[in-house]
């Protein structure tokens, strides 16, 4: 590539047979004198197009609408000239089009980036990871057509502004009822995933730069639901008429006395009960989110349930130990247990872990490594969302420092007993 080139863009007309009144618009790159030009798919009135400026003229709504349009050409051709230099490709007028019109090798598009998400991470993600990114492409590609009002588009096209306005069509849209708008950490939880998706890009050469590098997660804080000691004797102690219920209910205590998540136990089998060193029945098993192995001693309630429905389970070892309905269903029962038990609180399957973490564990004194190593995470601060200090805790916390300051202080006295108080 030589180390300066000319290089010029100038918009012009031609006459069309099919209406003699209008000028079809081109715009011609020029670079070292060599030429080439680009269809615009945009028309003028004869006496209204500006062959010196080469613009429309007038101030009518029609010109200024497609002057602004020929100016954003005119920077976009300049942008592609740019990149082109800066990867240190050749620099012609027939780059420069290709690179405008997306035909060169390297230019990839945004809906290009996504089909190669799939295919390469099918094998790596787990099912619902996956079905979460199935979400967002969803919405990425509802923003290209309602918002944008394009199919695709190319990925040095997704920039900062393109962030913002994604993020404000996520917090504003609705496609149908079915599917809520989302809420601001839903909206987070999408921009993260298309911005792992373009850090991807990144990564095998198809973008220079992710544009999520000055974007500021704002991800709202809020108390994860449980339930407490006296609200979880109130659930063991209940026997629904309804089966439904009744399995969804041991499935669920099950879940707070051994602390494995919904797709854990849904995929438990016989096999993964194992007879520990201390006599007591233990769970091996892996989580399916992080691939950690997991080893749970089993508490007597979790070990009550399993042994009802060991005796119920006449299949083979490779049936799953629990009769499991869907994650949706399963949501939708607890809200119907709930309601029952006059419990007024959001709670879904997952709140059986956090029960665990918090009523079972944490407040009746097992350190939070041991707690880290039972729920399956791999880093303490992940379990440290979990942990929560109750109000009895922190009672008898404050109760025994009393105790210990008022010993200290009769100490102190005994030993100096002329002293003032």
């Amino acid at each position: 590539m030589p180390d300066f080139t000319t290089f010029s863009v100038l918009f012009f007309v031609r006459k069309t047979s099919a209406d003699t009144s209008k000028f079809l618009i081109y715009a011609r790159i020029t670079v070292d004198g060599k030429r080439a030009e680009i269809s615009l798919k945009r028309s003028i009135p004869v006496n209204k197009w500006d062959p010196k400026k080469g613009r429309g003229r007038g101030s009518g709504q029609d010109v200024r609408v497609l002057n602004q349009y020929l100016d954003q050409v005119y920077t976009r051709l300049l942008e592609c000239h740019k990149q082109l230099c800066s990867e240190n490709k050749k620099i012609s007028a027939l780059n420069i089009k290709a690179r405008y019109l997306g035909n060169d090798k390297e230019h990839k598009s945004l809906l290009e980036l996504l089909k190669y998400h799939d295919s390469h991470m099918k094998t790596i993600l787990k099912k619902g990871t996956l079905k979460n990114y199935g979400t967002t492409e969803i919405y990425v590609k509802e923003f290209l057509v309602k918002e944008k009002n394009i199919n695709d588009l190319h990925l040095n096209e997704v920039n900062y502004r393109f962030i913002t306005d994604f993020e404000n069509f996520l917090r504003t849209y609705s496609a149908r009822i079915s599917r809520k708008t989302c809420g601001n950490n839903g909206t987070m939880k999408h921009l993260e995933r298309l911005k792992k998706m373009l850090n991807l890009a990144v990564k095998i050469g198809w973008m220079t730069k992710n544009p999520f590098d000055s974007f500021k997660f704002r991800f709202e804080k809020y108390e994860r639901q449980y339930l407490s000691k006296r609200e979880l004797e109130i659930l063991e102690a209940t026997t629904f008429t309804r089966s439904s219920l009744e399995k969804v209910k041991d499935i669920f205590v099950f879940s707070c006395y051994s602390g494995l998540s919904y797709v854990d136990i849904k995929e438990l089998v016989p096999d993964q009960i194992v007879k520990g060193i201390d006599g007591i029945n233990w769970i091996y098993t892996k989580r399916q989110k992080t691939n950690e192995t997991v080893k749970v001693p089993l508490l007597p309630k979790a070990q009550e349930i399993l042994s009802l429905y060991l005796k119920e389970n006449d299949t083979p070892n490779s049936e799953t130990l629990f009769p499991v309905f869907s994650n949706q269903k399963v949501n939708k029962y607890l809200k119907e247990i709930m309601e029952q038990l006059n419990i007024r609180k959001i709670i879904t399957f997952h709140s059986a872990r956090h029960t665990f973490a918090t009523t079972i564990t944490l407040s009746n004194g097992v350190p939070i490594e041991t707690v880290s190593k039972l729920l399956g995470h791999t880093k303490l601060s992940t379990t440290q969302i979990y942990a929560r200090v109750l109000e009895t805790k922190v009672s008898s916390d404050m109760l025994l420092l009393k105790e210990k300051i008022e010993a200290n202080e009769a100490k102190r006295s005994a030993a100096s007993p002329n002293l003032p108080n």
